[in-house]
């Protein structure tokens, strides 16, 4: 789980593969504002989270983090929802 500024939490949880250089970008925007409790899965190494990442977001496209559930793609959208929500 990941404190927002608001007070609340919610269970973020990034689908991404190290040479992307966009999922690259969402991590160094998560390590620049001290993010902690994101669970991250890797799309090419961890067995089954490529299937997983189809089923639930409805395509194959990383980065993509889930939140509480629901999908958010592009790393620019991503970082920008870091920013406004967890930066603090």
């Amino acid at each position: 789980m990941v404190k927002l500024n608001d007070g609340s939490e919610v269970e973020l949880e990034l689908f991404k593969f190290d040479s992307c250089p966009f999922c690259v970008r969402v991590l160094r925007k998560i390590q620049e504002l001290g993010v902690e409790g994101i669970t991250l899965r890797d799309t090419m190494r961890e067995p089954g989270a490529n299937a997983e990442l189809i089923e639930r977001g409805g395509k194959r496209q990383v980065p993509c983090l889930f939140i509480d559930g629901k999908a958010m793609y592009e790393s620019g959208d991503i970082n920008a929802w870091l920013q406004a929500n967890v930066a603090g």
